[in-house]
């Protein structure tokens, strides 16, 4: 599934990337949460200092780029947590970065990308293909191509995170809950923690990921996709290099709609005083709807919090 000429992703990588990124950021904290009388956990990525857990991945690319590809720069594609992530670790290793944003992303998330020294470039959605206007950046430019998630090192940079989980719980989760968008994220979690069940939670409509696991191949999300709230999930196709991973080890993929999203952000918001993004929420609202199991030993990872207060508010006033 994957080219024979690719690299691909290993759990020694994730380790790696784990032991790199401990040198720079502090663990993000496992919070003990409540539902329907079981005690499990939340993982609060949306506390690091991009405000999600996008910062392992670009980080780790970014620093195994070589002294030649670091003077080329980077471009990424991303609607905003991916774009912070590499702006982030572009800045730290004085690498020239150029995201390829939606001209309809949130503003908090055009804005604090370009804070972080990002040169910008809009397309429309729909209507523009992305990939076609970073393509033409790279070909011009000679830059790499960082994916938000169909690149072994982004997805050993993600799956960091489990490295933390296990050290944090003092054993391997029995099932971690990951919100999905390409499926970076959980491809690496499953890597870091191969005991560990792992549940892909996807927007209704937007469930490429799942649908792909069913059918053992890549699938696209179709014409004509529903609207959702989670704008950080909507990729419209996942890699062959995390279905690789993913495939024969995740559980099936589940679904949530945008009620069960607000629900999921006001029950963070009054439960673990964490503001989270809709897309950051996705899997605290599979959880809380019943929609995978729990057990002491579960992991839901609360993956971003870049949301505007105005939507916030509206969303906290049900």
């Amino acid at each position: 599934m994957i080219r024979d000429d690719m690299r691909k992703p290993t759990r020694e990588g994730v380790l790696a990337a784990a032991a790199s990124i401990a040198e720079l950021l502090a663990p993000t904290p496992l919070l003990p949460i409540e539902i329907d009388g079981v005690r499990c956990h939340v993982k609060a990525e949306s506390l690091q200092p991009i405000g999600a857990f996008k910062i392992r991945g670009g980080w780790w690319r970014l620093s195994n780029l070589d002294e030649a590809e670091k003077k080329r720069g980077v471009v990424a594609v991303s609607s905003g947590n991916h774009a912070q992530g590499v702006a982030w670790a572009a800045r730290r290793l004085g690498i020239a970065a150029t995201i390829v944003m939606p001209r309809n992303a949130p503003q908090v998330k055009l804005e604090a990308t370009r804070a972080l020294g990002a040169e910008i470039v809009l397309y429309d959605r729909p209507g523009q293909d992305r990939d076609e206007v970073a393509a033409g950046i790279v070909s011009e430019t000679g830059a790499t191509l960082v994916h938000a998630f169909a690149d072994a090192w982004v997805i050993e940079g993600q799956g960091s995170a489990g490295i933390e989980i296990a050290a944090q719980l003092g054993r391997a989760p029995s099932r971690l809950v990951a919100c999905c968008g390409g499926g970076g994220l959980s491809a690496g979690l499953a890597l870091a923690c191969p005991d560990s069940a792992i549940h892909v939670v996807e927007p209704q409509g937007w469930d490429m990921v799942g649908r792909a696991l069913e059918a053992g191949e890549v699938v696209r999300v179709g014409a004509n996709p529903p609207a959702t709230i989670c704008d950080a999930l909507q990729p419209d196709v996942t890699g062959p290099i995390v279905l690789s991973v993913l495939h024969g080890r995740a559980e099936p993929g589940v679904t949530v709609t945008d009620e069960q999203v607000r629900a999921a952000q006001r029950f963070a918001f009054a439960r673990l005083n964490l503001v989270v993004e809709p897309g950051g929420a996705a899997a605290l609202a599979a959880a809380l709807a019943g929609k995978v199991p729990v057990d002491e030993d579960t992991v839901i990872m609360v993956t971003g919090g870049n949301t505007d207060a105005a939507s916030f508010a509206e969303t906290l006033r049900g």
